[in-house]
């Protein structure tokens, strides 16, 4: 299965730069990359050869090409012409967005279009974040604000220009509307390869790994007594949550609840993971997704943890944690009251 990150962020926030960078180094030489268009990204002193109308060799060994008609096209198109020889076959597929996009629909294309997810997964969503414009961006605009709230890991950028004490902030901030993601720090000619894409919870050698980070008791700590500072603040209204369960879970009924909140209240629901303690099985079920999108459920084969309980990791957009909260405690209990021993029929 071929990872695909998606690099996101608002405009100017350093996603070219990222790409860019990408292009040049030897790690990524088995890579193909989707942009939009070629000129944004400046590729004249790196390519190598034009493989055909919109895909280009380059001197590192990665290919680029920019969207057709749609992602799904461009993606079987690469897929195509690797399996044919017609350009080099690659093991991980970047997908730049646009400074407005929602990556969302690009997760969705991966996991519900049937050729694709046969042969793709996906990897991180990675999320530029203006060292510099970073706190402007989060608080008067809402599409940099949702790129950051459905990533994986966020990516400080132009470090260089800014303050410590001013990246601290900016951390902290990120922090508040996107307690799971990981952070990193670009100054514009260096990251950290491993952290943004190397690492992922879809990568079977790294998962325990990927769950410990989202299940690290200081963050559960911060989360359950609401001491994150929530982007709620700025009018946003996303707020991030735990979820927790003593007891184990009927995996049924709660998939038939999830499937119910996603079906109803998607476009609210911009993340969610959990690590659950089901009935069906002694050792935890992995979930997580992003929007209506939830990934297939993944069984460990040890819990990461002493912890046993099934908690439930939420960032949403204008739905409260008191609302979930109640709507799942109250379908596990009449699920449990309606499975119970049945009632002698009345004889006549």
């Amino acid at each position: 299965m071929i990872p695909v990150n998606i690099i996101t962020g608002f405009l100017g926030s350093g996603k070219t730069t990222l790409l860019k960078e990408i292009l040049q180094k030897s790690e990524f030489n088995d890579t193909a990359v989707i942009v939009n268009e070629f000129g944004e990204v400046g590729l004249d002193h790196i390519i190598l050869e034009e493989v055909e109308e919109g895909v280009l060799l380059l001197e590192s060994g990665c290919i680029c090409c920019t969207i057709r008609s749609d992602i799904q096209e461009t993606i079987r198109s690469l897929q195509v012409k690797a399996a044919a020889g017609t350009i080099p076959s690659f093991k991980r597929l970047i997908i730049e967005t646009t400074g407005l996009a929602d990556p969302a629909p690009i997760v969705s294309t991966i996991a519900a279009e049937p050729i694709i997810r046969n042969h793709f997964r996906i990897g991180n969503i990675i999320c530029t974040l203006d060292g510099i414009a970073g706190t402007t961006t989060l608080n008067t605009h809402e599409e940099g604000t949702k790129q950051l709230a459905v990533a994986d890991r966020i990516l400080i950028t132009k470090t260089d220009l800014v303050t410590l004490e001013k990246i601290e902030s900016l951390e902290k901030q990120a922090q508040g509307i996107n307690p799971l993601a990981q952070i990193g720090h670009s100054n514009g000619t260096n990251f950290d390869v491993s952290l943004l894409f190397e690492e992922d919870i879809n990568d079977p050698s790294k998962r325990v790994q990927e769950i410990e980070r989202w299940f690290d008791s200081d963050r559960l700590a911060d989360l359950k007594d609401h001491h994150h500072a929530h982007a709620q603040q700025h009018g946003l209204g996303l707020k991030s949550f735990v979820i927790a369960f003593d007891e184990p879970i009927d995996w049924t009924v709660f998939g038939i609840w999830l499937t119910s909140l996603l079906h109803a209240y998607g476009e609210k629901i911009l993340r969610v993971k959990g690590l659950l303690n089901v009935e069906e099985s002694s050792t935890p079920v992995v979930l997580h997704g992003v929007q209506h999108i939830v990934h297939a459920p993944m069984h460990l084969e040890r819990w990461p943890s002493e912890d046993r309980r099934s908690q439930i990791i939420f960032i949403t957009k204008g739905i409260s944690e008191d609302a979930i909260r109640t709507s799942l405690t109250t379908f596990l209990s009449l699920a449990k009251r309606m499975s119970g021993p049945e009632i002698p029929a009345v004889k006549d």
